[in-house]
């Protein structure tokens, strides 16, 4: 039987196909170039190859979009059909567990899988993304640490784990790891985007704005490619280097540049520029019809059902488009979940609920409101997706609705708060100087 990279058996695979394979982990692994036509390739070549279907479940599993949830649900049902190794069937079972909304369950499955099997790289990597967008620090840093001792630099993919591992540590506050492992993968791979963002991700915590201008240039030629499935993130963490600058003008140039001019239709791209539009927003940029756009590319999107962290971004690109139905018919189903059946569904009513509430009431100006929402959303965000950096937008209007709502103890504490962080950022500096003279001005 023919054998991945790592040595994993494969059921079902030709070597033509098996080429294919390997060209669409690399893909996987790098965020670039399309992993879904080689797949495709190595199917038409082997149409019993079993891990092509498995990965293309898990690639459209981890979009959060509707429509690929249908086309990971028809490759599971496929890949069921054919005969399967013991490590085929285990992919199968965390399918069908984070298929049915049930994240945690799923990547509790993948860390056992990944102690069965600690060189499957497509294992590793789908649990990595589960732990991400269940916000689950210790897993996205603990996953890699328990499988890293099996593997060494001889190992095709060694580099991917490091950018990973990088990300895991950044995420539970271990800055100098984070960097040290994060700059090592870039070096193996300059491709490797998770690696790149990772280092990214350090400066920002760090309050290292001009280091991260700094990375993000020099190192642009290999994150900005048109194959790049990554780069409108990226662009996105060079845009909010520019905010706490307070380079307004060139985080919305940003806006209008590569964050938004394709127009995508990717979720992952438009949270992206729901968050930067919203801070632009919060510092009173004249955003034009900038919200129109994006709001109607979120209809095809914000269900209400599949992921509430897209449905909250969504909510954003509502309010500030006027479209208050929108926000109502989100807020109308997500009330409705007084018995939820699966984890997104408490994701969404103990989460997602006075999230957007939350919003809601800072874009209709009861800043008191949205500071009460808020300051009791923040402590259990970390259950439901994204980023420390992601989720820092909640802080951030938090902090700017105890300003506006003339809630001066609580905003000079959050701005301590947040300088404790980043002594040196003009934005929380400015925080601070506005709740010290009680003004709301400079928002």
């Amino acid at each position: 039987m023919l054998s991945d990279q790592q040595g994993n058996p494969l059921s079902g695979a030709t070597p033509t196909a098996l080429e294919q394979y390997n060209q669409a982990v690399i893909a996987f692994n790098l965020y670039r170039g399309d992993p879904f036509a080689h797949l495709d390739t190595a199917i038409e070549d082997a149409p019993d190859f079993a891990m092509a279907y498995i990965l293309k479940a898990y690639l459209c599993a981890t979009a959060t979009e509707p429509d690929a949830v249908q086309a990971a649900l028809s490759n599971v049902d496929k890949a069921k059909s054919l005969s399967l190794n013991d490590r085929e069937r285990s992919h199968i079972a965390a399918l069908n567990l984070v298929l049915n909304g049930n994240w945690d369950a799923a990547a509790i499955a993948l860390d056992h899988h990944n102690a069965a099997y600690p060189l499957d790289l497509v294992g590793i990597q789908c649990g990595h993304l589960m732990d991400f967008y269940r916000a689950n620090a210790r897993g996205l840093r603990d996953r890699i640490a328990r499988v890293l001792p099996k593997w060494s630099p001889e190992i095709p993919g060694y580099s991917i784990l490091l950018g990973m591992y990088a990300f895991g540590l950044e995420e539970s506050g271990n800055y100098g790891r984070a960097e040290e492992n994060g700059r090592q993968a870039v070096e193996m791979e300059p491709l490797d985007c998770w690696a790149h963002h990772a280092v990214a991700h350090v400066m920002e915590m760090q309050g290292r704005v001009e280091d991260g201008v700094g990375w993000m240039t020099t190192r642009e030629p290999y994150w900005s490619g048109e194959d790049n499935f990554f780069k409108v993130h990226n662009w996105w963490h060079l845009a909010l280097y520019h905010l706490d600058l307070g380079q307004t003008d060139a985080a919305l140039a940003l806006y209008d540049g590569p964050v938004r001019e394709d127009r995508s239709a990717v979720a992952l791209d438009m949270v992206d520029a729901s968050a930067l539009l919203w801070r632009l927003a919060l510092l009173d940029c004249d955003l034009a019809d900038r919200w129109q756009e994006l709001a109607t590319m979120w209809d095809q999107h914000a269900d209400g059902k599949l992921y509430p962290f897209n449905d909250w971004h969504a909510v954003m690109a509502y309010l500030g488009a006027g479209r208050s139905q929108e926000v109502e018919r989100i807020l109308t189903t997500y009330k409705a979940l007084t018995s939820p059946v699966n984890q997104v569904e408490m994701w969404a009513q103990q989460v997602g609920l006075p999230l957007v509430e939350g919003f809601a009431a800072f874009w209709h100006g009861d800043y008191k409101q949205a500071a009460e929402k808020l300051y009791s959303a923040r402590v259990i965000v970390n259950r439901f997706g994204g980023s420390h950096a992601q989720r820092d937008i909640i802080d951030w209007t938090l902090t700017e609705a105890a300003l506006r709502g003339g809630l001066t103890d609580l905003a000079e504490a959050l701005a301590n708060e947040r300088l404790a962080l980043k002594p040196h950022s003009l934005m929380n500096r400015n925080f601070l100087s506005r709740a010290g003279s009680g003004s709301a001005v400079g928002h």
